[in-house]
């Protein structure tokens, strides 16, 4: 089988390097993909290995690159992605990069710098500039007052005391608006109340330097008396990180401040401006520089990480490499090394050595099978090329969710939206959006079309769209013959609110609906209880189905790897064990649907009971058997001989273990598996546990069997099994129709 059935065959192989030619062969082979390389110098530490200076430097570089891109986010601008194919740069051209990639950070630092200084001057000229345009009503006429103007003056001036000199000073500042409250209550506690403060909120917003957010800053303006009072505020304010400004009294020189700071405010904002368009013209640069850079000294951190795990000869004129390498992939790698190594003047040679080891394991994918196989890998990846599922998980996945998710109009959304996903994965805007969630769903686009597709499917199955039903054809029942042949009146009716449809009675039911569940189920009482007993039975069918195939893929392991014994030893008791219990068990369900007929359902006997009886080897009274001597069948497929073979079968895995390991060559391979010597005791465990708890089951048997049977009634058929509808013991009660 091909790689995507089966991991493909992968070879060890040993590369000697010419040590001028060793960067560029390396750094050719990571462009392609064909190895995977093994650490000869494990034992070395990652310090004293040959080009650590140079990793070293790489990751100097990707520092600083990524210094850049944050400053790129940071002034809302994108990063384009990288054109065409990109290759490692030749080593003499690392430190030319450097000195760029430094230049270039240094100066975007300074030009940054000076902006966050210009916006810090200018924030602080704007709130002077608030501070000395806003008015504070009485505080400020006092301010330019000469002589007393109140009514309530005294006349005379008063007499001589200790307060005569003291005179009113002020002081004028900015305070965030969340510190405004508590900054009052301080100072009129702290004062005794000797000042007068007024607060004011500014007009305009200004934007905050450090986080450029608007914010509307509050202007205050504070009268007192005495100098010990004036220090207590100016330390009060400074501990608030307020920013305080002269307060000028007279209003001539009021009016030349104010019209100072608004002069040097405009000139700031002239020099901010260019110093922001030099910051663009800077910013552009490095949206140049960056895609392309990252790529670069990524791979070639990659090569000389490569280059690490290689080891020196002894002459020092080669790298001597051992890596994993497809089979049939040596041709190119021979080809590759051959033309990497040609301006050398020295061929480099790969050739293939023996190796006890177990090779990792390679799988191809594309973008249709990748979701597939990362949804495989992340419950396990296989060993050395046993068969891979995900193929099959292509189907199965999507449809098992179906059944889950099956309805029409949610199944038909999903689908568009990964259809338009499908349609769009070559736009650059699609490819290069970094959302995680987006990545997310992009990367599965293929899984969720198949998963919305099948979902339309089994949602036409259900007959449901956005969890109503839909009339697509005529219903198989008739509301009107169940009235004209039934003799109902208007006095049954009104005490009966649930009504009966009696498939026996002809004409009531016309057949099975062409396809899916019939809409008039809708409208039943038992429409839930249906619908579960239907989809349980379906996924029961679904599973075991799957488990069997699983199995059945293991036969493909056991041949290719020659372990006969694994299929008598392990697959077969799994089948046993599986299709005995569950097997059987779908084969009444099936036989029920198909042989148990609507005249018969009130009779019918409880798969349930006969699935007890079969584990405790008994029969019961009251439930009746499904077709004749059905006793004898089912005590042949449950425990008897499975359990005299699984005796011999375990005993038989003791003595051949040894035997198989020495014959497949298992004691240099770790990674190999030993047969499960307690897969053919479980039929043992669990007869044993089936054994200890025999009596409690039986009572659980007596008293379902015990149970009195409801009332019979009748109810309409699906399409797709209307044998299963006449199937069950006791069949619910439906509405009486539309």
């Amino acid at each position: 089988m091909g790689s995507m059935f089966r991991g493909e065959e992968v070879a060890l192989v040993q590369l000697f390097l010419p040590t001028a030619a060793a960067y560029t062969c390396v750094s050719q082979l990571g462009e392609l993909g064909l190895v995977e390389f093994r650490d000869l110098n494990a034992s070395v530490s990652a310090f004293q290995r040959r080009f650590v200076v140079d990793v070293r430097r790489c990751e100097e570089l990707e520092k600083t690159f990524t210094f850049l891109q944050e400053e790129v986010r940071r002034a809302g601008l994108a990063l384009p992605l990288p054109e065409g194919r990109l290759p490692a740069p030749p080593p003499r051209d690392l430190l030319r990069i450097q000195e760029e990639t430094d230049h270039l950070a240094q100066e975007l630092r300074d030009v940054r710098g000076n902006q966050q200084e210009l916006r810090a001057q200018l924030h602080q000229l704007q709130l002077h500039e608030a501070v000395l345009g806003q008015s504070h009503g009485p505080l400020m006429a006092a301010a330019h007052t000469d002589g007393p103007s109140s009514e309530r003056s005294p006349l005379l001036p008063p007499p001589g005391g200790p307060q005569q000199d003291l005179k009113v000073s002020f002081v004028a500042g900015a305070v965030e608006p969340h510190k405004a409250a508590a900054l009052e209550r301080l100072l009129w506690r702290a004062c005794r109340g000797f000042l007068i403060a007024s607060f004011q909120e500014m007009e305009q917003q200004l934007e905050d330097p450090v986080t450029g957010e608007p914010m509307r800053w509050m202007t205050f303006l504070i009268s007192y008396w005495g100098e010990q009072i004036g220090q207590k505020i100016r330390k009060i304010t400074a501990c608030f990180h307020c920013h305080v400004f002269p307060f000028l009294e007279q209003e001539e020189a009021w009016r030349e401040a104010l019209r100072q700071v608004q002069q040097q405010s405009q000139e700031l904002q002239e020099v901010l401006g260019e110093t922001e368009r030099f910051l663009s013209q800077v910013l552009g640069r490095v949206q140049q520089l960056l895609p392309a850079g990252q790529m670069q000294i990524r791979k070639m951190k990659a090569v000389y990480l490569a280059l690490n795990q290689c080891s020196v000869s002894s002459t020092l004129k080669c790298l001597i490499a051992e890596a994993w390498c497809a089979v049939r992939d040596l041709p190119t790698l021979q080809q590759v090394l051959q033309d990497s190594s040609s301006e050398a003047g020295v061929s480099a040679v790969a050739h293939r050595i023996p190796c006890q080891d177990m090779p990792p394991t390679l799988i191809r994918t594309n973008r249709f099978t990748a979701s597939f196989q990362g949804i495989v890998d992340a419950y396990g990846v296989g060993r050395y090329q046993e068969v891979n599922p995900a193929p099959y998980t292509i189907i199965t996945f999507p449809f098992l969710f179906a059944v889950m998710f099956g309805d029409v109009g949610h199944g038909l959304l999903m689908f568009l939206f990964a259809l338009a996903m499908v349609l769009a994965e070559n736009l650059p805007g699609v490819k290069a959006a970094q959302n995680e969630i987006w990545q997310t769903f992009f990367g599965g686009r293929y899984l969720l079309l198949l998963m919305g597709l099948f979902s339309v499917y089994t949602g036409f199955i259900y007959n449901e769209c956005f969890s109503r039903a839909t009339t697509i054809f005529p219903s198989g029942w008739s509301v009107a013959a169940m009235v004209n042949q039934s003799g109902w009146s208007d006095a049954y009716l009104a005490q009966h609110p649930l009504l009966t449809l009696d498939p026996n009675v002809s004409g009531v039911f016309l057949g099975p609906y062409p396809f899916g569940i019939d809409p008039i189920w809708s409208l039943a009482t038992n429409h839930l209880s249906f619908l579960n007993s239907f989809k349980m039975k379906m996924s029961v069918i679904l599973g075991v189905i799957h488990m069997a195939f699983g199995v059945v893929l293991g036969v493909f392991n056991h041949v290719h790897f020659g372990q006969g014994h694994r299929l008598l030893l392990e697959t077969l008791p799994e089948l046993i064990f599986l299709l005995g219990l569950f097997g059987y068990l779908i084969f009444l369900v099936i036989y029920k649907w198909l042989c148990i007929t609507v005249a018969g359902s009130a009779t019918a006997p409880s798969i349930l009971i006969h699935f007890i009886n079969m584990f405790l080897f008994s029969r019961s009274p009251t439930n009746r058997q499904l077709y004749h001597r059905q006793w004898c069948s089912t005590y042949w497929w449950s425990w008897p001989w499975p359990l005299c073979l699984s005796c011999c079968w375990a005993h038989l895995c003791t003595c051949c273990a040894s035997s198989a390991s020495a014959r497949e060559g298992l004691q240099g391979d770790r990674t190999r598996t030993r047969p499960n010597l307690w897969t053919p005791l479980m039929p043992l465990r669990v007869a044993g546990v089936l054994t200890r708890r025999r009596q409690g089951a039986l009572g659980m048997k007596r008293k379902l069997s015990s149970s009195p049977p409801r009332s019979s009634c009748t109810r309409p058929s699906t399409p797709l099994n209307s044998a299963l509808d006449a199937s069950r013991t006791q069949p619910p009660t439906c509405a009486s129709g539309p």
